[in-house]
């Protein structure tokens, strides 16, 4: 393993997720649950789980963001700002 893109990805992973936290924008939210999913799915790729790796980036980055965009597309506002 090489470690310079182990710390790298894993910093991604870190500032993605902190970021899905804080961002305030449910699509934007959702975007970045698919990024941080997708990097996590490349965190796998590296440690040598391939099989993890698939699960993940088919489940967490593929079927689980189409539906979380779905679901924000789908809601409306109470309030017009």
């Amino acid at each position: 393993m090489i470690w310079p893109i182990d710390l790298a990805i894993l910093t991604l992973v870190v500032i993605v997720g902190i970021g899905a936290l804080m961002v305030k924008d449910l699509l934007g939210a959702a975007i970045l649950f698919g990024a941080y999913s997708f990097m996590m799915c490349l965190l796998w790729t590296v440690m040598g789980a391939v099989d993890v790796a698939f699960t993940e980036a088919s489940v967490g980055a593929g079927v689980s963001t189409v539906f979380f965009v779905g679901a924000v597309f789908r809601t409306s506002r109470r309030t017009k700002d």
